[in-house]
């Protein structure tokens, strides 16, 4: 299994902060709950990394 296997399972997904000065990202599919709390510069980087993929994505579809 890796980045390109295609899973047929339903998530949702909410990104939002904490009362205690974090960026949590929160999945939670088929009955299990993955909370996952990073730094504010932690987040940013994520951000980045996704916004990286994502132009990576549009050369790739077109």
């Amino acid at each position: 299994m890796g980045i390109n296997t295609e899973r047929d399972i339903e998530a949702n997904l909410q990104i939002g902060p904490t009362d205690q000065g974090f960026v949590r990202i929160f999945i939670e599919a088929d009955g299990l709950e993955i909370p996952m709390d990073f730094s504010p510069d932690e987040a940013e980087e994520i951000a980045e990394e996704i916004r990286a993929a994502a132009a990576t994505a549009r050369k790739i579809s077109g």
